[in-house]
């Protein structure tokens, strides 16, 4: 499959975003006069002429020139028909037909690109997912933060480290957590690429191979489950559902493809858009013959909190793209902006095309959702609706260390169910930072992790994940709230 780079030759391109990016330092408006957002034509390039918030500054503007020129020939991370897989699933999420489960790392490392890690990350959510098709008796969309979650928004571009102020540490396809390592390094871009197919492969093998193959789950089921209790839960569900394909081989009605494999998606947050713009390309969707933008480099990439500005770059970037697209809300976004920004991004008011990724916290999500869930439901516009109950319920603890309360990661989920409920909507999805190696970086669940045991392995360099402990556990808890009605347990 061919592919044709965007417009605007990447070389003045590279050259443009150096520049704009250190105008846009101070945060002016240098994009003053002309005309509104979505009013203009739309290019891959056209984010270039907006203000832009967390923006990267290249010191060697050849050597941004030259990584950009390379992206834009490497080929298609992800293809047109499995994007357009993926919107045709998440429509069924948005018309309350499937769920969304999306997890992954707060961000990639490149060492993280090894079997070992995929594959735990790959079973569970594997295993998360199953816990909750049996809960729900509904299908999962199953979404990884793999693949390209490299980079993250901070809330300040600098730190002071020995008295001295340094760049903060912003993702591994940006800079090095290492001192010394700090200034943003466009090469990066290029490494983050690579690192990004590879995994690609290995997960997509994985997954032809039949490592999600459901005639022999106990191949991929209980291996890192340390808890007794939960172990015996997860086989009882695992048996059960052997059962049920025991019987239908029993009938010879078990030739459904669908037993052998499943689909998983990759997601980032699209930060970075020198990076997005090079993997943007005009290819055929094979469904009308038209050719249309997609960005590439993922099947699913969302605008963050920090950076979803109505005139801002990421939302000029984000409305030409044929991709589905996330949304970060939060307690500070009012509902007529929330609505402005949906005719923005999904002026055809596509059916699933955006998901809305509520993150209040557990004590703000009660008096914020339902004004949201109210504006957009008048507006027109029908999304999925997904929670992330992780980001709005971050602490420190008393030695200083980042963490997130088990509890209230639990609490704001309860709740955003609960509110959804009563305003005739329906959350449609979790999102959840998490990853398959026993860490203690979150505090609480089953396994009573306190405070004092986040030294015992924390090695999160940004935000604290759930361990894959705490992560099957919250799925088996919504589960049982499907099932059950009620959310139990949660500590």
């Amino acid at each position: 499959m061919s592919s044709a780079p965007a417009h605007l030759p990447l070389s003045d391109a590279a050259k443009g975003a150096a520049a704009l990016k250190t105008t846009a330092l101070d945060g002016r408006n240098f994009a003053s006069g002309a005309p509104s957002v979505g009013e203009e034509e739309w290019s891959p390039s056209s984010w270039q002429s907006k203000p832009m918030k967390q923006n990267v500054t290249y010191t060697d503007l050849h050597a941004a020139e030259r990584a950009l020129q390379k992206l834009e020939s490497l080929p298609p991370l992800v293809t047109p028909t499995e994007i357009n897989k993926l919107r045709e699933s998440l429509k069924e999420v948005a018309l309350g037909n499937a769920f969304l489960l999306q997890g992954g790392d707060c961000a990639e490392l490149f060492d993280y690109c090894s079997a070992g890690q995929i594959d735990a990350k790959i079973k569970l959510l594997l295993q998360m997912s199953l816990v909750l098709i049996w809960g729900g008796n509904i299908p999962v969309v199953r979404i990884a933060r793999m693949a390209g979650q490299f980079a993250k928004p901070r809330s300040s571009l600098t730190e002071v480290v020995d008295g001295k102020e340094i760049p903060s540490f912003r993702g591994d396809n940006i800079n090095g957590f290492a001192h010394d390592e700090r200034t943003p390094d466009p090469n990066r871009l290029v490494t983050s690429y690579f690192h990004s197919a590879a995994t690609l492969n290995y997960l997509r093998a994985q997954l032809a191979s039949g490592f999600a193959d459901l005639h022999y789950p106990f191949e991929w089921t209980l291996a890192h489950v340390q808890d007794d209790d939960t172990k015996k839960q997860y086989q009882g569900i695992v048996d059960s559902i052997t059962d049920a394909i025991r019987f239908m081989k029993t009938i010879g009605a078990d030739n459904s493809s669908s037993l052998g494999s499943v689909d998983m998606f990759t997601s980032h947050e699209g930060l970075l858009l020198e990076y997005e713009q090079s993997l943007t390309r005009l290819l055929k969707d094979q469904r009308d013959g038209e050719m249309k933008w997609y960005n590439t480099s993922a099947h699913f990439i969302w605008i963050g909190d920090r950076t979803r500005q109505l005139d801002g770059a990421h939302v000029e970037y984000f409305r030409g793209i044929e991709n589905p697209v996330g949304i970060k809300v939060g307690p500070s976004m009012d509902n007529e902006e929330l609505v402005k920004l949906l005719d923005i991004v999904n002026p055809k008011k596509e059916v699933g095309k955006i998901t809305l990724i509520t993150r209040y916290g557990c004590d703000k999500v009660e008096n914020k959702l339902p004004g949201h869930i109210k504006a957009v439901a008048k507006s027109g516009h029908i999304v999925v609706w997904q929670c992330d109950p992780m980001h709005g319920n971050t602490r420190s603890s008393d030695s200083g260390v980042k963490t997130r309360q088990f509890s209230s990661i639990i609490s704001e989920l309860t709740i955003a169910l609960r509110v959804h409920k009563e305003n005739g909507s329906r959350l449609g999805g979790v999102h959840l930072e998490l990853t398959g190696e026993l860490v203690t970086e979150c505090v609480g669940g089953s396994q009573g992790l306190t405070d004092k045991d986040l030294s015992l392995n924390y090695t999160t360099y940004c935000d604290p994940r759930l361990n894959n402990k705490q992560a099957l556990e919250a799925a088996f808890l919504i589960a049982g709230y499907y099932r059950d009605g009620k959310m139990k347990g949660g500590a």
